[in-house]
């Protein structure tokens, strides 16, 4: 859908303000670390490539040496320091920077660059912070300038109170009422948050938070609610557009990087959706963001009402999830809008054929799942919060939520095939509500156990929160592993559990034999995936993009049939081919876990661009989200 408004630009004005930026300062995230990963290698990567475009100088302060911003040959000049203000300071004293890029680096880069403005330093070197003003980043960061900032435009946000002390913590939940749920500002991942049934409960929970945080906000209890996230894009000039909505598979009461997410939302009706844009961009622009933020929603599963939970005024997690899952390349977008650019003028680098002003339509799903490694510590609590616990996320395509449930699942590389019953899960019935109510990582598979068992959709919903549409194909999962179990394997049969996300495995499993026979099977049934492409554009207009999946909601390719054998034998049309060239496949390391990180993105990045330099076409097979080897411009297939 174009965007509401689009305002007139003026290309003297724009060229004049771009000649006078010649040195760019890009700060970091540092080392890597729960709740700030390899998402803000990605950011920091795309915002360097758009210095290079412009033939700016660009200098990176990271201490992160296994990432690919840190590799010679993207930033001009690196320093392998800490990114806090004293170092900082001393590089801007040494280089001189005329700009200053804070939205790149998590909120890391986010919360030194607000210190770097309050202490005058800024100013002192006359560095010019490009993109979303400092003066807006603390109002999104302050929550009690936030939700006044809200206020004036009448946008509902939780009743709340901002405290700077123990006591005022303890009258304000009095004030509101228990449960309450607390937020730390300027926090990373969720840090100091949670809910508290009582002032019992609540006091340990303050000392933790004010430890780190000088304020912490007491706030209305939501949960349950439906937790709904718009990435949204806006340049100096007030055109606005959302790139990207996604709707949380668990209600408020899971930190949204703890969360299932799917792209595009599934259980909003259309005036939700347009409803939760427009308080968006109404917002966005409000608050005057120039570049990329995503805006997150609690939404009443009961009625329309909802609270606007925050807004993140830099590029995050999110945003590299929504960036993959859309194909429009929000990191670089967002720089080069920092740069004064306007949405109009840019072209989105993807599709080459739209501007960035074109908001991406989507005939697929994308689901995002985050993969834990709490088994490898001890006393930890393996009950997922309002507090990050996952190491790294994994994301799936295809063309229906029972599909991309189960391929996601296997990504994670946990053992898992989809939602087979686990025998090691030992789940009694007397213990399922519990583990349904209190989640952790395996709640998933709980719920599965509890749909074979007969519960219904509903009961589960009411113990859990989850929206009954997703439990409604979880159950029919359930159903179609039951009808393997007893039912000949047909060819609709067979048809059917593959698009809903059945592996040859996971049936062979079912019937009693290896995968190889399921394959046979299935080969000699002609049923076979078919290589899909993102287009961004639902079709609506033409695009060629290197983003591709597999799914069996297809019957026929729209790429070269070489991909997946000679196909076209069995009805397929003949695809598109890009060149003759030899091709050299890389294989990524898929999710993040402990041991095995950043550091074999930046491997696989390097071994691309080797490979390009040699002549040879690149295949690329990760399925991260995080990481820079899945951006839209390392590699000719992906």
């Amino acid at each position: 859908m174009p965007p509401k408004k689009v305002a007139k630009t003026s290309e003297k004005t724009l060229g004049e303000n771009r000649h006078k930026i010649k040195k760019v300062l890009v700060l970091g995230s540092g080392a890597l670390k729960i709740g700030e990963a390899g998402e803000f290698d990605y950011s920091g990567s795309q915002a360097i490539k758009a210095l290079k475009e412009e033939g700016i100088f660009s200098v990176l302060i990271n201490p992160n040496i296994a990432t690919i911003q840190t590799s010679k040959g993207l930033a001009d000049k690196v320093y392998l320091l800490p990114v806090n203000p004293y170092f900082v300071e001393q590089v801007i004293k040494k280089e001189k920077p005329d700009g200053i890029f804070l939205a790149f680096g998590g909120q890391t880069a986010l919360n030194c660059g607000v210190e770097l403005f309050q202490k005058g330093i800024l100013k002192k070197y006359n560095v010019k912070v490009l993109g979303t003003p400092v003066e807006t980043i603390i109002k999104t960061e302050d929550r009690d300038l936030f939700n006044k900032e809200l206020t004036k435009i009448s946008v509902k946000m939780p009743r709340s109170f901002a405290c700077t002390d123990f006591d005022e913590a303890l009258s304000a939940a009095k004030k509101i009422g228990y449960p309450v749920i607390i937020r730390a500002a300027f926090a990373l991942g969720g840090k100091g948050s949670g809910f508290a049934a009582d002032e019992k409960e609540l006091k340990p929970m303050l000392e933790n938070a004010f430890s780190y945080s000088p304020q912490v906000l007491v706030e209305e209890n939501l949960k349950g609610w439906k937790e709904v996230e718009y990435e949204v894009v806006r340049d100096r000039f007030d055109n606005c557009i959302t790139g990207c909505n996604m709707e949380n598979f668990d209600p408020l009461g899971i930190h949204t990087g703890e969360s299932i997410v799917v792209a595009p939302s599934q259980t909003l009706t259309n005036r939700e959706y347009h409803k939760l844009r427009e308080l968006g961009i109404k917002t966005i622009r409000h608050l005057g963001i120039v570049g990329e933020c995503n805006i997150q929603y609690a939404l009443d599963p009961k009625s329309e009402d909802y609270r606007v939970i925050e807004v993140n005024a830099r590029l995050s997690r999110s945003s590299a999830l929504a960036s993959k899952a859309t194909g429009y390349p929000l990191a670089h977008v967002a720089a080069k809008l920092a740069l004064g650019y306007s949405l109009p003028e840019l072209k989105n680098a993807v599709t080459k054929t739209t501007t960035a002003c074109f908001e991406p339509a989507l005939d697929y799903l994308a689901l995002k799942i985050p993969r834990w490694d709490l088994n490898k510590f001890r006393m930890v609590s393996k009950e997922i919060t309002t507090e990050m616990k996952s190491v790294g996320e994994i994301m799936a395509l295809g063309r229906s939520f029972e599909e991309v449930i189960q391929k996601g699942l296997r990504m994670l590389q946990v053992g898992l095939y989809g939602l087979v019953a686990n025998d090691n899960l030992k789940i009694t019935t007397e213990k399922l509500e519990w583990d349904i109510k209190h989640p952790t990582p395996k709640r998933i598979l709980v719920i599965a156990e509890a749909l074979r068992q007969g519960w219904t959709v509903e009961k589960i919903s009411k113990i859990s929160g989850i929206d009954k549409w997703f439990l409604d194909k979880l159950k029919n999962i359930v159903e179609m592993e039951k009808e393997l179990k007893k039912s000949p394997l047909t060819k609709e049969r067979l048809l059917q559990a593959k698009k809903y996300g059945f592996s040859d495995k996971q049936i062979g499993i079912y019937k009693g034999v290896e995968a190889r026979e399921i394959r046979d099977i299935r080969k000699k049934f002609g049923i076979f995936p078919a290589v899909k492409q993102i287009d961004t554009m639902a079709a609506e207009y033409p695009a060629s993009t290197n983003y591709l999946y597999l799914t069996y909601h297809g019957e026929t390719n729209d790429v070269d049939s070489r991909l997946r054998g000679n196909d076209t034998e069995n009805g397929n049309d003949s695809p598109r081919r890009t060149s003759n060239k030899k091709k050299i496949i890389t294989l990524g390391s898929g999710a993040y876990c402990i041991g095995s990180s950043v550091e074999f993105d930046w491997c696989c990045v390097n071994a691309l661009q080797t490979c390009a330099k040699e002549g040879f076409e690149t295949v690329m097979i990760n399925y991260n989200p995080e990481t820079v080897s899945t951006d839209y411009d390392l590699c000719d297939r992906l």
